[in-house]
């Protein structure tokens, strides 16, 4: 029986420059949101740039380039915050820049991936670098977003409580369209594209209904992004950010200039979890894979109060007065 015909390898893209990019190649091969596949572009995109003004071909790139490329990163200082990048974010590059090697090794365009021998920030995963808020912090937001005015005040005010009452990531709520409000089995809904691509669905609270019922009078009837600027177009992650800085300052909160959006997603699984809501429960409705992802956005779970030690001595004691 003669043996099947084998088919060529697909043809792969080049660069200007003569080395070789994959990097489209590779984001069309993995299931991403939007904003997650600009970031991944944008770190491999730093490598390669890194790696031209050497003259080095990232195709033939050893362990040792990319260990000083991770020093580089290290002492990089971030134009936003004026210090140098932290080592969850020198992780995530060398990740993104992991992965990359990890689809042109199976592509067999490179025998090894470079990546797996560099050393690698260590990153303490029981930590995170955002700056929580606490609930009467963000009670303190919302007031003051009750008070905004002007043609934008009920949208914004919309965005806040949908970011403090859903804990949805900020490419999460600047990616919604009106299109994706809906209702099902008497909930009013919102659904969307969580992290890895995955459509979600979240039941919208009170609040968030009567916020967007203000709003989406003012907004009209035509399709498209659900907050929309004047001009029509989608309200960017960076307003959104500007935002909430002007709120927290507005509210007193202390620490103003260093939040952003994914604050608020802090707070809410620190606050679902206070309230008692099963960990379960929190991480399904924050989209995380991981429950010890969901654990680590819980800033108040080391709290004493919580040792389940009381809960225990409580029924003893219970019992033995039974």
């Amino acid at each position: 029986m003669a043996s099947p015909e084998r088919l060529p390898p697909p043809a792969l893209p080049a660069v200007a420059g003569g080395s070789a990019d994959f990097t489209e190649a590779w984001l069309a091969n993995r299931r991403l949101s939007a904003n997650s596949r600009a970031a991944y572009r944008r770190d491999v995109h730093q490598y390669l740039q890194w790696c031209a003004r050497r003259d080095l071909d990232p195709l033939h790139a050893s362990f040792l380039h990319v260990n000083a490329y991770a020093r580089d990163l290290e002492a990089t200082v971030d134009a936003r915050t004026g210090k140098v990048l932290a080592p969850a974010s020198v992780a995530r590059k060398l990740s993104a820049l992991s992965s990359w090697y990890a689809f042109l090794v199976r592509l067999e365009a490179l025998p090894a991936n470079p990546v797996g021998g560099a050393d690698r920030p260590r990153v303490d995963r029981d930590v995170s670098a955002t700056v929580g808020l606490a609930a009467a912090e963000v009670d303190a937001m919302l007031a003051a977003a009750e008070r905004l005015g002007g043609p934008t005040g009920a949208r914004d005010r919309a965005i806040l409580v949908l970011l403090a009452d859903l804990g949805l990531r900020v490419g999460e709520v600047v990616a919604l369209d009106v299109e994706d409000l809906g209702a099902e089995r008497g909930h009013q809904t919102v659904r969307f594209t969580g992290k890895g691509g995955k459509p979600r669905r979240r039941a919208l609270t009170p609040g968030v209904v009567r916020a967007l019922h203000d709003y989406l009078p003012l907004r009209g009837d035509a399709p498209g992004p659900l907050f929309a600027t004047a001009t029509g177009g989608r309200v960017d992650r960076h307003a959104v950010f500007r935002l909430v800085r002007r709120l927290a300052r507005a509210a007193g909160v202390p620490e103003w200039e260093r939040l952003s959006p994914h604050s608020l997603r802090h707070a809410f699984a620190t606050a679902a979890r206070d309230e008692g809501v099963p960990l379960e429960d929190v991480q399904d409705a924050m989209g995380h894979a991981d429950p010890r992802t969901t654990r680590r956005y819980d800033r108040d779970r080391h709290n004493l109060d919580r040792d389940p030690a009381y809960t225990l001595a409580a029924a003893r004691a219970r019992r033995s007065r039974g």
